[in-house]
């Protein structure tokens, strides 16, 4: 709804039921307004009148919406557990907060019990809106082999699979929810039954624990040289790009593990992608230490682009 709207609507005509202001330029309902004379979407409609509908109880909503210091999503998140008490609180701690960010916010207002672990198979046909809204608890989801597997046609391209869904149920507890493969699901089966002594029930949590642990300690020696027993530090080969082990982790451990690209006014928050970058391109003569070296994600291939030109950047 533009923002004149919305707040004619909640401001100008509190002392009107909201069913009655489309009213008075010929529609239904407030709904019928949205969709036939803003032309929004069904949902669009239905969070901004959720929305407007908050607003007329607690202003301060309205006014952080016209500045975008909440949006939309924020809002229908919280709605449901502001009073005249805390609304200002929880209103101001979300302000230019992100979703993920906001659904912690609530987890911690209203906790939800621990999910259960659950291991069931699905129909082979499985649409991406029936597994977002399947079961809950821990859930690792195999589809039903087929007797002759499904070949698409080449006009048509395969369905994408379904993101994980990682929800808040309380502060530190989050529900889990992916798909997995007949080979991984016996892998899981296998790995249930050799843990019987130590995990009686087969807890999928404490297994996806376990082995969560191993590959962060796998992926972090690999590409960050993580030891609990480090060697002394040797110094870089002269002339050489390989970065020594003692090297990567005081550059990880100064950096944070995150980008530390620095744009006009802030940092990069990406912690994905991370490369080792040379402050003083290796190709000028930068050295190989600590002092010359940086974290970067995709800010490397900006970086270089502007040291060596555009031809050696990502195809524009």
């Amino acid at each position: 709804m533009p923002k004149d709207n919305l707040r004619r609507w909640c401001c100008d005509r509190k002392d009107r039921p909201a069913s009655d202001v489309p009213i008075v330029q010929g529609y239904p309902s407030l709904f019928a307004y949205c969709t036939e004379c803003l032309h929004l979407s069904e949902h669009a409609a239905y969070s901004r009148i959720e929305a407007g509908r908050a607003a007329r109880e607690f202003p301060l909503i309205l006014d952080l919406l016209i500045d975008g210091s909440i949006t939309l999503t924020t809002v229908s998140l919280l709605k449901r557990h502001l009073t005249e008490e805390n609304h200002q609180r929880l209103l101001r701690g979300a302000i230019h907060k992100s979703r993920r960010d906001v659904e912690a916010q609530v987890a911690a207002l209203s906790p939800k019990p621990d999910a259960p672990s659950i291991v069931r198979k699905l129909p082979t046909q499985v649409s991406t809106a029936s597994i977002g809204a399947a079961g809950s608890g821990f859930e690792l989801s195999v589809p039903a082999a087929a007797e002759e597997p499904h070949q698409p046609q080449r006009d048509q391209p395969p369905v994408p699979r379904p993101a994980p869904v990682v929800t808040p149920l309380a502060p530190e507890r989050f529900k889990v929810q992916l798909t997995i493969d007949r080979e991984t699901h016996d892998k899981l089966r296998r790995v249930q039954d050799l843990m019987r002594h130590v995990n009686p029930i087969g807890d999928a949590a404490v297994i996806f624990d376990r082995a969560l642990t191993l590959l962060l300690e796998d992926l972090e020696r690999r590409k960050i040289a993580a030891t609990a027993r480090p060697r002394a530090a040797r110094a870089a080969s002269s002339g050489s790009r390989h970065s020594p082990a003692a090297v990567k982790r005081e550059v990880w451990a100064r950096d944070s593990g995150q980008c530390a690209f620095v744009g006009v006014d802030r940092r990069c928050t990406e912690r994905g992608f991370l490369e080792f970058h040379h402050l003083e391109p290796f190709a000028q003569g930068g050295p190989t230490t600590a002092a010359n070296l940086q974290l970067r994600c995709r800010h490397n291939t900006y970086e270089a682009e502007v040291a060596f030109g555009s031809f050696l950047g990502r195809s524009r």
